[in-house]
C-alpha cells in the first residue's frame, strides 16, 4: 500500500512580545521531527515565521532575540515608552502625576503621526531579524497576513520583499505606521486573521497546527477611563474572532503567557519555555493524528541510534 503523509501547516498568531513563545513551539516540532510544509503568520507570528522559513532554526532565533534586546535600537524604542503607559496604571499618586506628563507627550505625538514608532525605527528592527530576500526565495513556503485599510480585506502576501511583507503584517495600528505596498495601505494582519489558520489551509495544508499567544479573556483590571474601556472592548472582540479562526485548526497550542503586555520583551526567555511546555503537552495529540509521521520519525530515530552505536564500536 502507498502511504502519503499529510501536508502540515503551522499558523503563528499575533500578540507582540508574547510571540516569543512561538520559538519554543518550533523548537519542540524540530526536536520531535515534525515536518513543516507551510508557515503562515500574522504580526509577530509573521516575523518569527519569516525568520524560520528563511532558514533560521529556533536556537538561531533565540540568539537573535537576546542580541536585539541589548541593542540601542531596542533600548531607545517606543516599545519601552508604550510599556510605560501601561505600567502607569499601577503607580502611586505621585508617580502617576510624573508619568502623566510623559504619557501625554507620547499620546499627543501619536495624534500628529501615523504611529508612535517611527517607520525607520521599526524598519531597523525588522531588518535585524529578517534577511533581505524575496518570499519566493524562502526555504519553506511562507505567507504573511496583513489588512488593507481601504478595503478592509485580508491580504495574503506570497511574493515580493520578505521584509516588506513582515513590516506590513506587524504594523500595529497607532503604534506603527501602515505600509504602502502595490498601491495598498496595509497594517497589522491581526485585525482580520489573529491566527491565520484558514490561510495555511488555503495554501494546501491538510493538517494545521495553530499557535495562539494571547492571554485568557478574563481580566482583574479596573476600567475607569474611556481609553481603558475602548482597549478592553477591542480585546474581547479579538478574542471571539480568534476563537472562530482556531476552530479551523487540527491542533491548537496555547502557551500560558499570563497577562503579559504585548510590548514587554523582557520576558523573552520565559516565553520560549512557555512555548516548549505547551507544545510538549500537545505532542501526544499530534502524533496520534499523524501516524505516518510517527512511523517515519521512529525510523529516523532508530537509524540515528544505530549510527551512534557504530561510532561507539569504532
Amino acid at each position: 500500500m502507498f502511504w502519503r503523509r499529510k501536508k502540515i501547516g503551522v499558523a503563528l498568531g499575533g500578540g507582540g512580545a508574547r510571540g516569543m513563545a512561538h520559538i519554543g513551539v518550533l523548537r519542540v516540532l524540530e526536536r520531535e521531527g515534525i515536518p513543516i510544509d507551510i508557515i503562515s503568520g500574522t504580526s509577530i507570528g509573521a516575523l518569527v515565521g519569516a525568520c524560520y522559513a528563511s532558514g533560521l532554526d529556533s536556537f538561531d532565533l533565540e540568539r537573535r532575540v537576546d542580541e536585539f534586546l541589548n541593542t540601542p535600537d531596542f533600548q531607545n524604542s517606543a516599545f519601552r515608552k508604550i510599556r510605560e503607559i501601561q505600567k502607569s496604571k499601577k503607580l502611586s499618586f505621585t508617580q502617576k502625576v510624573q508619568a502623566f506628563f510623559k504619557n501625554q507627550f507620547i499620546l499627543t505625538y501619536a495624534m500628529f503621526r501615523a504611529g508612535i514608532l517611527q517607520y525607520e525605527d521599526f524598519q531597523a528592527m525588522v531588518d535585524f531579524f529578517v534577511p533581505d530576500i524575496k518570499i519566493e526565495e524562502c526555504k519553506l513556503p511562507f505567507r504573511a497576513v496583513a489588512a488593507d485599510l481601504a478595503s478592509g480585506e485580508a491580504v495574503v502576501l506570497s511574493e515580493g520583499s520578505l521584509r516588506k511583507a513582515v513590516m506590513a503584517s506587524c504594523a500595529v495600528p497607532a503604534a506603527v505606521p501602515p505600509v504602502e505596498l502595490d498601491g495598498r495601505l496595509l497594517c497589522d494582519g491581526g485585525i482580520v486573521h489573529l491566527v491565520p489558520t484558514t490561510v495555511a489551509r488555503a495554501e494546501g495544508a491538510e493538517f494545521v497546527i495553530a499557535v495562539s499567544v494571547n492571554p485568557n479573556i478574563s481580566s482583574s483590571e479596573e476600567f475607569w477611563s474611556a481609553m481603558d474601556i475602548y482597549v478592553r472592548s477591542t480585546e474581547i472582540m479579538c478574542y471571539h474572532l480568534e476563537k472562530c479562526r482556531l476552530e479551523k485548526a487540527d491542533v491548537v497550542i496555547h502557551p500560558k503567557v499570563g497577562d503579559l503586555h504585548w510590548t514587554d520583551f523582557t520576558q523573552a526567555r520565559d516565553l520560549v519555555e512557555f512555548g516548549i511546555t505547551a507544545t510538549e503537552e500537545k505532542m501526544g495529540e499530534i502524533r496520534r493524528a499523524l501516524p505516518l509521521v510517527r512511523r517515519l520519525f521512529s525510523q529516523q530515530r532508530k537509524e540515528k541510534d544505530q549510527g551512534h552505536e557504530v561510532k561507539k564500536a569504532a
